[in-house]
């Protein structure tokens, strides 16, 4: 659970994550949203990747990265169960699948 919180609590990493919540990226267009090195991304991308708070997928050439709502979920239930607060019952939709070899 510290390597979920570790990661979170970076304002790159929250934004990647905001970025991933609407549909998988890849490496290189999420890095487009920044100005670091790519060594530097590489490095936010593997946090949340071993925090398990992101899914790879490699197609052709590109690593593709997608948001874990459920990790991403229980940490915040932990959380909330922590502080005595009962969490609402909505549902955010899934981010869409990786993109298939034939779309890129």
């Amino acid at each position: 659970m510290n390597n979920i919180f570790k990661a979170l609590s970076d304002p790159t990493r929250q934004k990647v994550l905001e970025l991933l919540k609407s549909k998988p990226m890849s490496a290189g267009d999420i890095g487009e949203h920044f100005t670091f090195s790519q060594p530097t991304m590489s490095a936010h991308l593997s946090v949340l990747k071993q925090a398990d708070l992101v899914q790879t997928e490699k197609i052709g050439k590109q690593v593709f990265y997608r948001l874990k709502l459920t990790v991403l979920e229980d940490a915040v239930l932990s959380l909330s169960k922590t502080f005595g607060i009962k969490p609402s019952n909505q549902e955010d939709p899934s981010p869409e699948t990786f993109p298939k070899e034939a779309d890129q």
